[in-house]
């Protein structure tokens, strides 16, 4: 058996999930997360625990079992807690602020660059250099925090542009020709 796979989703109380027409919906109080689920593998919804089965033991059924499992609890947990990602804007005049459901950076460029925030993401602005991504469903806020971060990536030499809060930046050597 696939080891995440055989593992029970705990569903915390506040949470209530349900299986419609081959989909899993997860809703809480944090929103709503419904997860397509792969045709022949059944899923088990007893009182506070789901479990997903395997139809065989071939390679891709073992490793298909442990994908859906995750993506599972990953809905269960995105509407009971919420998923954030936090970016740091680093350079001397790049900022961000909210307007509405926009996003305005000041990033170097001769222009503002404008971000349009997607439905069910949240974006907070700290101090003008500290960005906040959040939401219920993980994928959706990885890939906001992507493309935010896409705007300016962050340049090896200066260190300069939007980068992830944990992300380490390996700084290059300039010239060594001017002295």
């Amino acid at each position: 058996m696939s080891r995440i796979g055989m593992q029970p989703i705990a569903v915390p109380s506040g949470t209530k999930v349900e299986l419609r027409d081959g989909t899993f919906v997860a809703e809480g109080p944090k929103g709503k997360v419904s997860q397509a689920v792969f045709e022949g593998f059944p899923v088990e919804i007893e009182g506070s625990e789901v479990r997903v089965s395997r139809p065989g033991d071939a390679g891709p059924d073992r490793a298909r079992h442990g994908l859906l499992r995750s993506l599972l609890a990953n809905a269960v947990e995105g509407v009971s807690n919420g998923f954030q990602k936090r970016l740091e804007i680093v350079g001397v005049g790049y900022r961000a602020e909210v307007k509405g459901r926009e996003v305005h950076f000041a990033l170097g460029y001769s222009h503002p660059v404008i971000f349009p925030i997607p439905e069910g993401i949240d974006v907070e602005v700290d101090k003008q250099n500290r960005v906040t991504v959040t939401g219920a469903d993980r994928q959706k806020v990885g890939q906001v925090a992507a493309e935010i971060r896409r705007l300016r990536r962050p340049d090896p030499y200066k260190a300069k542009g939007i980068k992830y809060a944990d992300e380490v930046i390996r700084r290059k050597v300039g010239k060594a020709g001017a002295k």
